[in-house]
């Protein structure tokens, strides 16, 4: 008898909303650095959006998932690993937002920000947001180098 009690107390195991947010974004990141697209996409709300670093990366699910799976095609993704994370959540617990600050070996500190939503198929990401922070004191001569970038034809 004490067996079957067991075994519901770990059937019935209640994640925190928090737990399972998190959960989600560990899986994005996880996904992403070994190149799993299946999994990695369903993570994702049928109508998300992608935003990367690049200015012109704004992608709907099925635009992200078309350059993402041929990416992963030869097993290279990216590994962003987490460093720090905020989650928010809406009174009724279905809206969630987040931040986090993300390490890549390559490039350094990047935040991510983004929000997510509670279906019936748990918790999904319906925007994503990439970006590489830049220092108020670079920003200045940053700028005018995009800009100077994209005066000579370049997006």
């Amino acid at each position: 008898m004490l067996h079957i009690i067991y075994l519901y107390i770990f059937l019935n195991i209640n994640y925190s909303d928090k737990e399972l947010v998190n959960d989600v974004l560990d899986k994005l990141h996880y996904y992403a650095s070994i190149a799993d697209g299946e999994n990695y996409f369903k993570l994702f709300d049928e109508s998300s959006i992608f935003f990367g670093t690049d200015a012109n990366e704004r992608w709907s699910k099925s635009e992200f998932k078309d350059y993402a799976l041929e990416r992963f095609k030869d097993g290279t993704g990216w590994t962003y690993k987490p460093i720090t994370r905020n989650i928010y959540f809406s009174k009724n617990k279905t809206i969630a937002w987040f931040d986090e600050e993300l390490e890549n070996k390559k490039y350094g500190v990047f935040r991510g920000t983004g929000v997510l939503e509670k279906n019936r198929d748990g918790w999904k990401i319906k925007q994503y947001n990439l970006l590489l922070p830049i220092p108020n004191d670079l920003l200045i001569n940053y700028s005018k180098e995009i800009q100077k970038y994209l005066e000579n034809g370049k997006e």
